[in-house]
């Protein structure tokens, strides 16, 4: 099912100038940009840069651009065997890198520079994600329990709107409250309900994102609106101000409801008020960001699979949960090995955050499979994780999706999984910017998986692709039939 991993310690691959290029200065940027979000398309611009300079390895800008970001030059890295460099904290720098080529300002965040933004080698960042890893180790014993009690209500919802008048079910809504909800009661062991935040959280955060982010995407409206939409979020930052409103009640929301957490980052030397900031930052861009797209882009690829994929799934699931007495555990869902497999695929195949970026800590070799190539200190690094994770010179058919493929042998094929900002063999550290709940993703994904399929014997959807991921359309839910 795959080739050799790549070697990324082969001293007699040539050296190369590194090819591409960034244009003249101002147009050029504004050439890419256009290219990248209208003529072309995000992988189009990548794959007709390859096919040009015959390289994984190229020069090129990275959006935003002018007038946001005042450098948009980039390294781009291609391929699974470059692409682990950005993993690398002794040769790359981290520092204000999280959205790319420009920084929201700390205005979003209460003045400060949260851990997402900081790099390793700052002694906030070690304090900061020690936090987080705690917060999730001291809460693992809830993780089944709660999620598998606010998925009652998750499908309960879809089911209630497919009896309605539309006959169909909004799952990035109903999914989106569930996330929410999570992790809320996960970090504050509040409902958000209880809370000056009501039910209002997906939406909240929703505005507080949208601003900050708005220079990363597209609306994918028609044609004639392309200039138009590219002048009005891509020339001025769109000012914290105008999101104050949403963000202070989820600030206000976490400051009342999590004085128990709060109290212990103040023992671990945090300050409440930057402890809090950095929960909403964890709570809404990290967490909520992160699962309120990863679950559309696993029911997507789920159905796209079709029935076939389905059946198989339910019979193995429904098969250890029966052995199980009916016990849903992490003993149980490890003995799944299908269902863990067909999350791995999901989380290759697209994953949820696209882009790496860093910079150069010092002069250094990048490795692509077939060159080496030089890059000079402070020069911005920029990964496309789907290129790399399919890598065809790593993975057979790299884009079909297989859900057998992580089973048996297949497994060695994980440590080319790049979703988490590191491999998917490796664990995330308080000295490094490997995400702090990798492990507990992969986990809900394969519960979701497991609760479903433990209702539902197949589904059918729509899907669009719309700013950073897809929005689905639950048109059909058919009960399950045999458990």
């Amino acid at each position: 099912m795959a080739s050799s991993a790549p070697n990324n310690n082969n001293n007699n691959l040539p050296l190369k100038p590194i090819p591409g290029s960034y244009g003249l200065p101002f147009l050029g940027p504004l050439h890419d940009r256009h290219d990248y979000f209208y003529k072309q398309g995000r992988d189009e611009f990548f794959a007709t840069r390859i096919q040009k300079y015959n390289s994984t390895v190229i020069r090129t800008n990275m959006p935003p651009g002018p007038f946001i970001a005042h450098d948009p030059k980039v390294i781009a890295l291609l391929d699974a065997a470059s692409f682990p460099i950005l993993f690398d904290n002794s040769k790359v720098d981290k520092r204000d890198v999280l959205d790319g080529t420009f920084m929201p300002s700390t205005a979003f965040t209460g003045g400060y520079r949260t851990c997402a933004f900081q790099d390793t080698t700052e002694p906030e960042h070690s304090l900061l994600k020690s936090f987080f890893l705690h917060i999730l180790s001291s809460k693992h014993n809830i993780f089944l329990p709660l999620f598998r009690s606010l998925l009652t209500d998750h499908f309960n919802n879809m089911e209630e709107s497919l009896a309605g008048k539309s006959k169909e079910a909004s799952y990035n809504t109903s999914i989106g409250a569930v996330a929410f909800t999570f992790i809320f009661r996960l970090l504050t062991d509040k409902d958000p309900n209880t809370t000056v935040i009501g039910s209002e959280g997906p939406k909240l955060v929703e505005t507080w994102l949208g601003a900050q982010l708005a220079p990363l995407a597209t609306l994918g409206l028609p044609k004639i609106f392309n200039y138009v939409e590219d002048v009005l979020i891509r020339t001025v930052p769109f000012p914290a101000w105008a999101v104050k409103g949403s963000y202070n009640k989820l600030y206000e929301g976490v400051s009342t409801a999590g004085t128990a957490v709060l109290d212990e980052a103040e023992k671990l030397g945090i300050k409440r008020d930057e402890a809090c900031h950095n929960l909403v930052f964890m709570l809404g861009f990290n967490a909520f960001g992160g699962l309120s797209n990863q679950f559309p882009i696993l029911i997507k690829w789920i159905g796209l699979a079709g029935e076939g994929l389905h059946k198989q799934l339910a019979d193995e699931i429904r098969t250890v949960v029966r052995d199980e007495g009916g016990v849903v555990s992490l003993a149980a869902l490890d003995k799944m090995t299908l269902t863990k497999s067909v999350v791995y695929e999901v989380l290759r195949i697209e994953p949820a955050v696209p882009y790496q970026y860093a910079k150069a800590r010092e002069d250094l070799v990048v490795q692509s499979h077939d060159a080496a190539y030089e890059i000079k200190k402070g020069e911005m690094i920029f990964g496309y994780q789907p290129f790399a994770t399919k890598d065809p010179k790593i993975f057979e058919n790299p884009e079909e999706f297989v859900g057998h493929r992580f089973i048996g042998d297949g497994e060695r094929l994980l440590r080319n999984v790049f979703w988490s900002n590191g491999r998917e063999v490796d664990e995330p550290t308080a000295d490094n910017k490997q995400c702090p709940a990798k492990n507990l993703v992969v986990l809900l994904c394969r519960v979701y998986l497991v609760e479903f399929f433990l209702r539902y014997d197949t589904f059918a959807f729509d899907w669009k692709p719309l700013v950073l991921g897809p929005t689905v359309t639950i048109k059909s839910l058919t009960k399950c039939s045999n458990f």
